[in-house]
Parts: C-alpha cells; structure tokens; sequence
C-alpha cells in the first residue's frame, strides 16, 4: 500500500509523526509499505521505504504544480500498490489533487483528514460543486467525528466518513511522576507556534489565571515547541514581566516529551479547531489532566471529569484551569485514572481500522 502526505519526516509534526507512525505499524503487520512525499529526505526512515518527490514547493513546503500530482499518481503505479491512502491538512494540495487521479484510474483510494474544515467548509462546497469531489469513487475519512462531521454534511450520510483516529502506544508514554510540592503547579503544553494553535491566547489566559489564584500557589507554564509566534510570546512574557514562570521550552525530543510530563501537574490545550490532539493524548497516557476545548477531538478520548477538564471559552478554559489548580486531590484523582486506564486508539487497533478501511476501497472497485 501507498501512504502519500504533502509533509513527512524528518519534518517534524502531527501529520507527519501520524504518517510515519502508520507506516511503520503496517510494516510490522506484515503490509508492504511505501510513502510518497515531496519532503525531502532519506530514501528509507526507521525502515520505511519513501520515495521522495523531486518538484517545485511554495512556502511552507508546499507542492502546487500539476507535474507533482501527475508524479504521484505515477509512482504508484510503478509500486503497483493495492491501495493509496492520501493524508491531507486544509493546505495539502498533492494529497487532495493526486487523490483525484488515482481513483479515477481505478486504483482503490482512501483519503484521510487531519484537519477540522470549519470556517473554510464553504471552499470545500463550491470545490464539490466545480469538481464534484464528493462523488469520487474513494473512501473518505477523518481522525475524529468532529473533523468528520462537515465532510458528512457534504457527502451526505448516506455516503458516511469513517473515523480513522491517530494511534499511540499507551505503554511509551508511561512515566513515574516526580514527587511535588503541591503548592508548586507545574502546566505544560506541546504545540506548533502557529496562529491556530492559539498559544498567544494561552499566555493571556496564563496571566488571567496568575490573578486569580491565591499567592501562595506557585504556578509555572512550560511551552514545548517551535513556530512562527514565538516573537509574539517572547514579546508578551517582556512585556508581562513573566519570564521566571513562563518558559519557551522550545522543540523537544519524544523522550523529553516524558520526562516534562513526568514533573506536570496540568497538561493545556487552547486550540478551537483541534481535530485530534496526539499531544494532549500523549500528556493524558502520561498520566497528565488534560484541560482542552469541548467541541475538539480531544473531548473524544477526555471526558470531562475524568480524564480532565473541558471548557467552551477562554475564559470558561480559565476557570477549569483555576479549579485544577487549587484542587490538588482532584489533579491526583485524574492523574491516577490516566495512568492507569487504556485508550480506545492503541495502535493495535488503529492498524486494524486502517486496514478495514483498505478493504472497503477494494470492494468499491469489486
């Protein structure tokens, strides 16, 4: 089978994390696996194969000329793969144009979204009514039921989306959490510095938060992760004088990843338009309370009071976030049920859906 993605390792993100991840449990399942992407690169990573596109990118890393879809298309032909399986953001042009080709050349398809359409499901409507898109003879999917939901609407429930969930072995992300002061509370976040993500809202609403709770509780953020906005953090903790409790942690290892989760108190997740959220999931098998928004993938392996918080707002986010942090039985009650509860999304499992959904292609095709 053939993963294609606009993006891929050693490019770091979820879409590529997600992409590589896959291929590397197919592997292991016995599929034979290559991936297809423009992103430069070794030709094999971690036992991957990958074949690795030679085409003019736009900013951003982005393919954009019909020479890249066409080449796509080709390269799976040549593998003579019993499936292609395309992974796209809002943004990821190769996937959703090469898609396209590939089923109308017969060769079974599945395509999967990363993303929640939201305010740009209006684009994606008047590209069916040009391209007619929904009528594709492909199995569509997302990795949630929210990031599923507008893509029904246009395909109609007749038609159905499948929900092919990002994956994760619950037992990597087992840590022994550090002995803490409870007065000492410790939040932290793993995200892209990107406007979507929202991590300036956080550092507004981590300031908001700091006025409200009582001063004998010593709070700290720490934001793990690399991106546009970091000038606009760097500005906003100057200008707040909150650089000895906010800390631009910066791009990390998976292995750094744990160790932070073993010293937080409060895993934090601000984004409105969050299709899934491995990191909050990673935080969460952890053993970290994930406090997150209600109408996000998240809410969709967090159920509120249980695993974490869920909040509508910001400032209803800054009143979950105040109730954790004053509440150190309760952040011990969850962290418990975390670490020792299963996920519905081992990989186990995932893999099993991801080929289910294989075979659904082939049968469209007979």
């Amino acid at each position: 089978m053939g993963l294609v993605s606009d993006c891929y390792v050693p490019q770091v993100g979820g879409i590529e994390m997600q992409v590589h991840d896959l291929a590397q449990r197919l592997n292991s399942a016995g599929h034979d696996v290559v991936v297809v992407t423009p992103t430069a690169g070794p030709s094999e990573v971690d036992g991957v194969r990958v074949r690795r596109l030679d085409v003019p990118l736009l900013p951003f890393n982005i393919p954009f000329t019909p020479q890249s879809f066409r080449m796509t298309a080709e390269v799976l032909e040549r593998e003579h793969v019993d499936v292609a399986h395309f992974h796209g953001g809002i943004a990821s042009p190769l996937s959703y144009a090469a898609a396209y080709r590939t089923q109308l050349a017969g060769l079974p398809t599945v395509i999967t979204t990363h993303c929640m359409w939201s305010y740009v499901t209006p684009i994606f409507g008047v590209l069916d009514r040009i391209g007619h898109w929904s009528r594709w003879n492909a199995v569509f999917s997302a990795v949630s039921s929210v990031a599923a939901a507008p893509i029904e609407r246009i395909v109609g429930p007749e038609r159905g989306v499948l929900v092919l969930p990002n994956g994760i072995d619950r037992e990597d992300w087992l840590v022994e959490p550090e002995d803490r002061d409870p007065h000492d509370v410790r939040i932290v976040t793993v995200m892209r510095l990107a406007p979507r993500k929202r991590p300036l809202h956080l550092l507004q609403m981590f300031t908001e938060l700091r006025r409200r709770i009582s001063p004998s509780i010593r709070l700290h953020l720490d934001v793990i992760g690399e991106g546009p906005e970091r000038r606009s953090l760097a500005r906003h903790i100057a200008r707040h004088g909150l650089g000895d409790v906010i800390s631009l942690v910066g791009r990390r290892t998976r292995d750094e990843i744990r160790q932070a989760y073993a010293r937080a108190d409060i895993f934090v997740a601000p984004a409105n338009l969050e299709s899934f959220g491995i990191a909050a999931l990673e935080a969460r098998c952890g053993g970290v309370p994930v406090v997150a928004k209600q109408r996000t993938g998240i809410s969709e392996f967090v159920e509120h009071g249980r695993e974490g918080l869920l909040a509508d707002t910001d400032r209803d986010m800054v009143e979950q976030l105040e109730r954790l942090v004053n509440d150190p039985e309760l952040r011990l009650v969850m962290a418990k049920h975390n670490r020792e509860t299963p996920v519905a999304v081992e990989w186990s499992r995932v893999v099993d859906l991801n080929v289910a959904a294989y075979r659904a292609a082939i049968e469209r095709y007979g």
